[in-house]
């Protein structure tokens, strides 16, 4: 139990229990101890109960009585279904108490196990203490500037708050797969700054740090899925499915360059034309078009609204001329020009309409001459064929039986030789249904084969992520074990550990063997006495009838089979003497292991300090007593 009760006193120092270093065994722990213990686990289990224990055991026996109750009653709550009362925790037994101690620190929390999935190192260690920090300020309520006190120093910055800026970062990054140029591994050695020096104000430096991680972190996982769904599909290795996306990317705006710079200066810069975001940077690569380019070509109504517009600009340049010489009743002028282009702006909006509409119905019915006209001329050449059957019919009328015979030579040679040339076919198109049968059904196995070999490629990728999971935790567990083994005390040594386990487990191997040959040597023994009763009964039935036999004729053998009968009587009492006496024996061996046990669980300790308690309550009683007759 030395191994048992030293797990048990180092989980109770974990939970904080003052256990002295002198103490190694569950037999060395005072009430006050245990009591204390048991409060630590309880609290740690379950902390809305355990929180209104008390950690020590009061003066008054009274109150010490109630504590022990208390204690028994939280336990029993928690699930313990042991015998457990007051007694337990004031006159305590080391087995009833190594079985307590044993089940709450079952009950306690894994929290060792989730913390051994936490990474370890300085980063790990950094990260946390920056977590602590945050959530510690996070639970202090912010205050003003103005508002705050010397208190507030330590929590909340003095400074002022700082605008939240991102800068881009230029950072060397390593492709995998790709070998970067000579030129721009000096660069990234020699010229490039570090990413703390990009920054222009040291505020900005995390946010933009943040930023490009999250950027970075995104287009990562969104390269994932792309793979994921759709370049798995190509049957491409990564790198030949990126080069070959990069190229149609590249085709793509080849043709779009392309098919702008054919286009002419007038049709980039008409106005009735969609632009898109590639003209519009080629329009300004070019520069402004100027206006008169803009309206040099166009269709009837862009030269009829030129005009109209260039002779209302005259007309209204003439009145603005001859209004400046009028300084009388300039705002009464105004008023009127305002009324006078309203009116020409709703009569140039009516006509525009208008125009709209008959543009419209002109090209409805342009389209139906149109369809119309290829009808027509559909028509007319059935006509024409129509016509050469016709005039071809009429030329073999003088010669009608000559000509009749002719072509009903001709039909019969025809369908003579469309005959044969069925039966080729049939001959050639057997094979060919063959083939082509035979290739579709290798294209569907193929097919078949290929989305098995898909799924598997997918399910081969899940295990392979699920792998490098696995493979990133054990390593950080392995981090944390060497972590843990670097921090226990050199001097013990490793060996000891081992030899003493191994001493266990070859103590643990000889008393299985031994409890096995026992067991065997009891089995042949039953097996003998089974054997021998048997026969025994068996030869006394056999001996029974052969003497009954005799006895009826001679009566000397008549004696014989009461003295046989009086002597099966007495090996039966015999052997149930025998019996019995085994029976008592393990009764004698039960009973003193049952006295050895009360005595380890020092009753006659525990009887006397009863007795103490006895006294301790009754002068209590009496104290209180003499103190309610003087009140």
């Amino acid at each position: 139990m030395e191994e048992v009760d030293k797990i048990l006193i180092h989980a109770l120092r974990q939970v904080g229990t003052e256990v002295g270093e002198n103490i190694e065994r569950v037999g060395q722990f005072t009430s006050e101890l245990i009591v204390e213990a048991v409060v630590r686990c309880i609290r740690v289990i379950d902390p809305g109960p355990g929180g209104v224990l008390p950690t020590t055991l009061p003066p008054g026996m009274s109150a010490r009585f109630r504590v022990g109750m208390s204690l028994a009653q939280a336990c029993q709550d928690i699930g313990y279904k042991g015998e457990i009362g007051y007694q337990t925790f004031l006159y305590s037994n080391e087995p009833e108490i190594r079985s307590l101690l044993m089940f709450l620190v079952e009950k306690l929390p894994r929290e060792s196990s989730e913390a051994s999935d936490q990474p370890t190192g300085k980063s790990a260690v950094l990260h946390r203490a920056i977590a602590t920090v945050i959530k510690a300020q996070l639970a202090v309520s912010w205050v003003p500037l103005n508002c705050r006190l010397p208190l507030h120093g330590e929590t909340q910055s003095r400074a002022a708050s700082q605008k939240f800026s991102v800068h881009p970062l230029s950072l060397p990054y390593c492709n995998e797969g790709q070998k970067s140029l000579k030129e721009v591994k000096e660069y990234k050695r020699d010229i490039l700054l570090p990413a703390t020096a990009q920054s222009p104000s040291q505020t900005s430096m995390v946010s933009s740090m943040l930023e490009q991680h999250m950027a970075d972190l995104s287009s990562t996982q969104e390269w994932d899925t792309e793979w994921k769904s759709q370049g798995l599909l190509y049957r491409l290795a990564p790198q030949e499915y990126r080069s070959r996306k990069l190229k149609r990317l590249r085709n793509r705006i080849k043709e779009q360059l392309r098919s702008v710079a054919m286009q002419s200066p007038e049709s980039i810069y008409s106005v009735c034309r969609p632009s898109s975001e590639l003209s519009d940077l080629l329009r300004a690569f070019r520069g402004p078009a100027p206006f008169d380019l803009i309206l040099t070509k166009g269709t009837h109504f862009t030269h009829t609204q030129k005009f109209t517009f260039t002779e209302e600009a005259t007309a209204v340049k003439s009145q603005v001329h001859s209004g400046r010489h009028s300084e009388g009743d300039t705002q009464l002028h105004q008023q009127e020009e305002l009324a006078l282009l309203q009116q020409q702006f709703q009569q140039l909006c009516s006509d525009i309409d208008q125009i709209a509409a008959d543009m419209r119905h002109r090209s409805v019915t342009s389209t139906q001459v149109f369809d119309e006209l290829k009808q027509r001329e559909l028509e007319n050449a059935k006509n024409q064929e129509d016509m050469q059957v016709k005039k071809t019919t009429l030329e073999l009328l003088p010669d009608a039986d000559n000509n009749l015979q002719k072509l009903q030579s001709q039909v019969e040679t025809g369908a003579s030789r469309v005959v044969n040339l069925a039966s080729q076919w049939e001959k050639h198109r057997a094979p060919l249904i063959e083939e082509l049968r035979r290739l579709k059904q290798i294209c569907s196995s193929k097919d078949l084969e290929s989305s098995t070999k898909l799924s598997e490629i997918k399910h081969l990728h899940e295990k392979i992520c699920m792998a490098t999971e696995d493979a990133k935790k054990k390593e950080e567990s392995y981090k944390q074990l060497v972590t843990e083994l670097e921090s226990l005390p050199r001097d013990v040594s490793r060996s000891a550990y081992t030899q003493r386990i191994l001493e266990i487990v070859g103590n643990i191997n000889k008393q299985k063997e031994d409890i096995t040959k026992i067991l065997s040597d009891t089995k042949e023994l039953q097996k003998e006495i089974n054997n021998l009763t048997g026969k025994l009964d068996r030869t006394f039935a056999v001996t029974d009838e052969l003497v009954f036999k005799d006895a009826k004729k001679d009566e000397s053998v008549r004696k014989s089979y009461k003295y046989l009968a009086a002597l099966q009587e007495n090996c039966n009492q015999l052997i149930q003497t025998i019996e019995d006496t085994g029976t008592i024996l393990r009764e004698i061996r039960d009973l003193e292991e049952q006295i050895e046990t009360e005595n380890c669980n020092k009753t006659v300790t525990n009887l006397e300090r009863i007795l103490d308690d006895y006294r301790a309550i009754r002068l209590e009683n009496s104290a209180l007593a003499a103190k309610v007759k003087e009140g």
